[in-house]
């Protein structure tokens, strides 16, 4: 015969805050909130995961894009090497009519000459020709091809000369077209 003691006063009072036996907590809504988290979880990842291989994919093109890019450059700097290349230059500057120059002379800023100044070698007329005339001359007949009433010695060009051999260009395109221009000039 145990009977509980009953409370008075005070004690009653918080004894009836507490609940006289431990209620068992309702497991549905625990478990579905994990149930929740698990598959926020794991789309979040699947979501996560679909973009990093989106980023790879678009880096890999991007990196394709930069290599042939950087072999367009590389193609363009070797045309611009070999078209300042010294002799590239000196050869084009005799197509297209032009001399070495002579002696230079200086100018001091009291205006005083420094130097002897001398004259360029001069070329005939006849032997500067624009550059579109250049592409469509006719090479020198050789001395066994030259015409009937011509000499030999007339249809060779004068010794220590030299002409300029025709540029080659494909048929239709013009004779500017092969030369290169930079935007701006």
């Amino acid at each position: 015969m145990s009977r509980k003691p009953r409370l008075k006063g005070r004690a009653a009072r918080l004894a009836r805050l507490f609940p006289a036996r431990p209620r068992q907590a309702a497991r549905t809504p625990f478990v579905l909130l994990v149930v929740l988290l698990l598959g926020g979880g794991l789309i979040g990842l699947l979501v996560l995961n679909s973009a990093l291989s989106e980023g790879s994919f678009k880096m890999d093109d991007l990196q394709k894009d930069t290599k042939s890019l950087t072999d367009e450059e590389q193609a363009l700097q070797r045309d611009i090497d070999s078209y300042s290349a010294p002799d590239a230059l000196q050869r084009r500057a005799r197509e297209l009519g032009m001399v070495p120059g002579g002696d230079p002379a200086f100018l001091d800023p009291n205006g005083t000459v420094k130097g002897v100044p001398s004259a360029a070698a001069q070329r005939s007329p006849a032997a500067v020709r624009p550059p579109e005339a250049l592409a469509t001359l006719p090479a020198f007949p050789s001395a066994g091809t030259a015409t009937a009433g011509a000499s030999p010695a007339a249809a060779s060009p004068p010794a220590g000369t030299t002409v300029p051999e025709p540029a080659a260009t494909a048929p239709g395109v013009s004779p500017t077209a092969a030369t290169p221009t930079t935007p701006g000039r």
